[in-house]
């Protein structure tokens, strides 16, 4: 068995190499997607623009984002995941140095536009390779682990916007460009698949995706995309300052970053389908007792729950997607988080309205709607 050369990195060096990078990926994108968040009014200023305006660029990063990654997971097998990735990480250092050297408030949502396309062919891909690169006893835990980084990539955006505002924001996009950069040196394996090799697009429309294509975007719109909600409820109702709405909303975010290992080890003994459903149940009653709250320790204590939940939720989802269609694992993952994303597109769409009339209904139809992600996961087969 041959060695590695003085001063290079033995093969399970390398392995765990590309692992660590995986991990670092699943953060990367959630990050740059929402450091963007703490920095509108500075933005807007040196764009000559409002904070509104601003705010368009988190819609434009998202929309791509979820439409392209109805296509991006199979096409990325077919040109072979290892360059795919690549080419994706390296579009994205250029969006985010566009974004950062903007000179107008049209550059900069090109450039965020740009980033939101590029992190759609990266995620699924990434996660698909993950799958390849541990023992299949290992993987739940796995993506857990993936989970949480992707939950730290959330919550630690807006430090870091925060932190990069108080000097240049600017500096946020060339941090992100910088990693970007590293990360194409540490692609996941997968060679272009040409052929008969290909991944088909047929297996992917069966009623199995289908179900875990509505729980996914369920979840994240009954759940994960309700912060503003949370926000809104906090600062209208309980009279909370803003400073402090985000402290009170933090444990959401925690939960998922620090749970997410933890519920996949569980997965490695106990049913996906069973856990997901439970969980999805338990995050839906936490859901509406948040628009029941009449104190900030009550509302962050039910928040912070609901965030225990719904990363059980998202870590049982994934492992159930991730086994779902072998023979095109990245296509399979990437039209059920196309879904997931899309339930961040609906929130507002959805319970805004309701919230209008009645915040304690808002919150209730949102966690009700949870109901039908339990029912979509115990219908699987």
């Amino acid at each position: 068995m041959s060695e590695a050369s003085p001063g290079q990195p033995t093969p399970s060096q390398r392995a765990r190499l590309r692992v660590a990078a995986v991990y670092v990926g699943a953060a990367l994108g959630p990050l740059g997607g929402g450091v963007v968040a703490p920095m509108l009014p500075q933005i807007g200023q040196t764009l000559g623009v409002s904070a509104h305006t601003v705010a368009l660029s988190l819609t434009v990063y998202m929309v791509p984002f979820a439409a392209v990654q109805l296509l991006s997971g199979t096409l990325g097998e077919r040109w072979g995941r290892r360059n795919t990735v690549r080419v994706a990480y390296l579009v994205y250092l250029v969006a985010s140095l566009v974004c950062g050297l903007a000179p107008n408030i049209t550059v900069f949502l090109a450039g965020r536009a740009v980033q939101g396309l590029a992190n759609g062919f990266t995620s699924p891909l990434l996660l698909a390779g993950l799958a390849d690169m541990v023992p299949r006893d290992k993987l739940s835990r796995s993506v857990g682990i993936s989970a949480s980084c992707q939950a730290a990539g959330m919550s630690f955006a807006p430090l870091v916007g925060g932190v990069a505002a108080a000097s240049s924001w600017r500096w946020a996009y060339l941090a992100v460009a910088v990693a970007a950069g590293t990360l194409a040196l540490v692609p996941p394996p997968g060679q272009r698949r040409p052929g008969a090799a290909a991944p088909r697009w047929r297996p992917l429309l069966t009623g199995q995706i289908a179900l875990l294509s509505v729980a996914a975007l369920v979840s994240y719109m009954a759940a994960g995309s309700l912060p503003f909600l949370v926000a809104l409820y906090a600062q209208d109702h309980l009279r909370l300052r803003p400073d402090l709405t985000g402290l009170a909303l933090l444990g959401f975010g925690l939960a998922g970053m620090l749970l997410g290992a933890v519920w996949g080890s569980v997965l490695e003994r106990a049913s996906a389908r069973w856990c997901g459903a439970i969980a999805a149940l338990v995050t839906g009653g936490l859901v509406a007792a948040v628009g029941l709250t009449g104190s900030v320790s009550a509302l962050t204590v039910a928040w912070t729950a609901a965030g225990v939940g719904s990363s059980m939720l998202t870590v049982a989802l994934q492992n159930l997607t991730v086994r779902a269609v072998p023979a095109n694992r990245s296509g399979a993952l990437s039209v059920v988080s196309a879904f997931r994303f899309s339930g961040s597109a609906l929130a507002p769409v959805a319970w805004l309205p309701l919230y209008q009339v009645d915040p304690s209904l808002a919150f209730a139809m949102a966690g009700s709607s949870l109901l039908l992600a339990a029912a979509a996961l115990l219908a699987l087969p």
